[in-house]
């Protein structure tokens, strides 16, 4: 029978639904039948497209004699890491604080009131290595709350208060912006690797850094950050991150030259990408930069767009029950397909060889340099994409979350318009329409609410955090800036209005959870203000990057000095490890160079109009801020009495309070961008 997951709306926990575990989902109910019963709360936490999490399901939550024990001994709540960030980062905080490292699975012990006392992540059906079984884990921990439950319980207090962040008044404000920015970089260069990315294995897409290094060299001239920005973007899109059939980048690459990866494909990986790639391509004219953002934008659609018009979270790494089956490839399998000479020929410029790259003799697809006869190459991919599409595909969880499908809309909106590409333009409006009307509500102050997914058009019930709120208003202002639709820079003044009345903290920056929708134990574990980018940024630093936007809009003081609030926690990070707040950094770019702002009056259907919008947009400095739409007609202050020149369409360029002479031709306002 179905456990009481049945009536999840994420994947992760449907998948979960026919264990013999009797899992509940996170909430109050579940620590109230803890405290009932007298036993302690066993907290498991992953997400759909985690190999570890299928592997650790199979050995030991499919077993019926571990979950009998489990039913037994402990209330079991399965948490979807992606459905509820707050949960899993109170408890990865507790995890890596306890065993010094941390990832999904993970398992959490805690008291009936949710404080932790023991945590872990995978843990195998039979002792490995030293490592305990799941089995004795559980008896270990069972055993222990019945005959020392005092030292347990104080101990988790003690755990409780140690992870407690309680700010007091605003901190000393980070001064001389520069030297910060001057200090991270030359941090950065000495963990550079030539062969792209930073650091050792395993290496994940540094998606922040390379944004920040690529502001920095278009408000500076450092060519040191441009190497390293294309240097790593090239490696990747050639070796095996990167798929070389479809397009759209894995999670993660296993080794440090990037040939083989973790197969998962994340919708927030990809939409970042996607926007450096463009970025890139309109900072150098690259090919391989506009063909991966082409490809990826293509991707994105094909694989990721539901059907009500959002975009689904990822795909799983496995399929056939083995991790990239559907992605490799042997020299056999090639001749199969291609014939003997093709087949070898394409062996040859894609990296297959007898030994292979992977598993079994199987090798990943990498393309490390272009052979002469490109248009064989297109004709090779086509037919392997074809016959690839008969083999078993990688799930999808396609659940639709807020602050992700911000960053997809963001990253769409821009390369349709960049790239001339108005199927994407379209997508972007499509998923950004789908949020506003399923994923905000109102609250009894009136205030704009976001939750942070849905699924099959249905919200779920978890409330939206920092970051949601801050992905989905940058989404909405881009789309504004390319389109010149003021309903969309409308709809992004209510969402950050909410962030400055209820993410306000103590301390002057922003909490990642509204004051009046905190998890009740997880405010009272911990009050969440993470400086740290993770795979995405973080919430300051983001919420900070669409408040500066929106102030050099509205000319408004009060979000500038959000802005400014919202950089500090960030930038003390960043002075001392700059891959954890490059985020900020890409933020800081844009307010030394002003933002500069660029009012194009006229209309839209104007070719003149049309073609300033075009020169404002293919401006590489950092934060650029556009507005376009009628003389006197609706829309941000910016485009307020700004009238047209001697009758034709014009563009007004302002930075740091200062504004330059109108100009009506596109090339005089492509001078003015550039200095």
């Amino acid at each position: 029978m179905p456990n009481r997951l049945a009536s999840a709306t994420s994947p992760y926990l449907l998948q979960h639904a026919d264990n013999p575990v009797d899992w509940v989902e996170w909430g109050d109910a579940a620590f109230a039948a803890a405290a009932g019963r007298s036993v302690p709360v066993l907290v498991s936490v992953g997400y759909a497209a985690c190999h570890w999490c299928h592997v650790m399901a199979h050995e030991s939550f499919e077993d019926p004699a571990t979950a009998a024990f489990m039913n037994e001994h402990f209330v079991c709540v399965k948490v979807d890491r992606e459905e509820r960030p707050d949960v899993d980062a109170v408890y990865m905080a507790a995890t890596q604080a306890m065993t010094g490292s941390g990832g999904w699975p993970m398992t959490v012990f805690t008291t009936p009131t949710g404080e932790p006392f023991f945590c872990g992540t995978y843990f195998p059906p039979r002792r490995v290595r030293g490592m305990p079984s799941f089995m004795e884990v559980l008896a270990s921990v069972a055993a222990a709350w019945t005959t020392r439950r005092d030292e347990v319980e104080a101990s988790a207090g003690i755990i409780a208060e140690a992870l407690a962040e309680r700010p007091g008044g605003p901190a000393e404000p980070v001064v001389g912006y520069e030297e910060v920015v001057d200090r991270a970089l030359a941090g950065l260069v000495t963990t550079f690797d030539p062969r792209g990315g930073f650091g050792g294995a395993p290496k994940f897409p540094p998606s922040m850094v390379l944004e920040w290094l690529l502001r920095h060299h278009a408000r500076t001239g450092d060519v040191r950050a441009l190497g390293m920005a294309e240097a790593t973007l090239d490696a990747m899109a050639r070796g095996g991150m990167y798929d070389q059939l479809a397009g759209g980048f894995a999670r993660y690459s296993v080794d440090a030259a990037w040939v083989v990866p973790h197969f998962e494909k994340m919708l927030y990986d990809n939409a970042l990408l996607l926007r450096v790639y463009v970025h890139w391509w309109r900072a150098t004219g690259s090919s391989l930069a506009h063909r991966v953002a082409t490809e990826t934008a293509q991707w994105m659609l094909d694989e990721l767009r539901t059907v009500e018009g959002g975009f689904a979270s990822s795909l799983d790494a496995d399929s056939e029950g083995r991790e990239g089956a559907f992605y490799a490839w042997s020299p056999a399998q090639l001749r199969a397909v291609l014939g003997d000479d093709d087949g070898d020929w394409a062996a040859d410029v894609l990296g297959v060889s007898d030994e292979g790259t992977f598993e079994h003799g199987t090798s990943v697809l990498q393309r490390r340099a272009d052979p002469e006869d490109t248009g064989r190459l297109d004709d090779v991919r086509r037919r392997l994409r074809t016959d690839r599409e008969r083999r078993p595909r990688p799930a999808r969880d396609d659940k639709v979350v807020s602050g992700w499908n911000g960053l997809a809309v963001a990253a769409l909106a821009e390369a349709g318009a960049l790239l001339g590409r108005p199927e994407q333009l379209d997508a972007a409006a499509t998923a950004a329409r789908l949020v506003l009307e399923t994923h905000v509500r109102r609250a009894q102050d009136g205030s704009a609410r976001l939750v942070r997914a849905s699924r099959d058009g249905v919200a779920g019930t978890a409330p939206g955090v920092l970051e949601d709120y801050a992905h989905v208003a940058e989404g909405l202002l881009t789309l504004s800036a390319v389109t010149g639709d003021p309903a969309w820079f409308e709809a992004a003044g209510e969402l950050l209005e909410t962030v400055l009345v209820h993410f306000a903290a103590a301390d002057g920056g922003l909490r990642d959870t509204a004051d009046d929708e905190t998890d009740a134990v997880v405010g009272r574990i911990r009050v969440l203000q993470d400086p740290a980018d993770g795979p995405t940024p973080s919430g300051p630093a983001a919420a900070s990057g669409a408040l500066l936007t929106f102030a050099a809009l509205t000319g408004s003081l009060r979000h500038r000095e959000a802005a400014d609030r919202a950089l500090q926690g960030p930038l003390r990070l960043a002075a001392r490890y700059a891959r954890a707040a490059a985020g900020a950094l890409a933020v800081v770019e844009a307010l030394l160079d002003g933002p500069r702002e660029v009012a194009v009056v006229g209309n839209r259907d104007d070719p003149a109009t049309r073609a300033l919008h075009a020169a404002a947009l293919r401006s590489t400095a950092p934060g650029l801020v556009v507005a376009t739409g009628e003389p006197g007609g609706d829309g941000p202050a910016l485009l307020h009495d700004r009238p047209l020149v001697g009758g034709v369409p014009a563009a007004y360029v302002c930075r740091g309070f200062v504004c330059d002479l109108p100009t009506t031709r596109p090339d005089a306002l492509a001078r003015q961008l550039g200095r």
